[in-house]
């Protein structure tokens, strides 16, 4: 087995996120925005949630970036097969789509944390910070 190990700024270890979305400008968007932060890298991307459950078990993520809405399997589904498959990987749901039953549907498949694309990226990067900082 191949194990790639990245090393950011001043030598520390790189975060590695996973985006999967089926828009190629978001993802291109979200790479350019997470790699200015210090230390993280985009590790891969993925255009639909059976892709993005692939690439998370073969790269192993510290966090993947999950639309909702995309084909050949919804970000609710691949959420809901990442919770088995991976249960301590964390999950940001990064979607247009908000209603209350949704919102429940996406936090009861064990994703804690959703971003609004219509929010600011400070808080989709705000978001990921507090899913990398480690347990206390």
């Amino acid at each position: 087995m191949f194990l790639s190990i990245s090393f950011g700024r001043k030598g520390a270890l790189s975060k590695t996120i996973l985006i999967v979305d089926d828009n190629p400008a978001i993802r291109k968007i979200l790479r350019e925005m997470l790699e200015r932060e210090a230390g993280w890298k985009v590790c891969g991307e993925a255009s639909n949630g059976r892709e993005g459950i692939e690439k998370a078990q073969q790269l192993h993520p510290d966090v993947v970036v999950l639309d909702l809405s995309m084909p050949v399997m919804n970000g609710l589904e691949a959420a809901r097969e990442l919770k088995q498959l991976l249960p301590s990987l964390p999950v940001v749901m990064f979607t247009n789509f908000e209603t209350h039953h949704l919102k429940q549907e996406i936090l009861s498949a064990g994703i804690k944390v959703i971003v609004s694309k219509d929010d600011s990226a400070k808080a989709l990067v705000s978001s990921i910070q507090a899913l990398l900082k480690p347990a206390s």
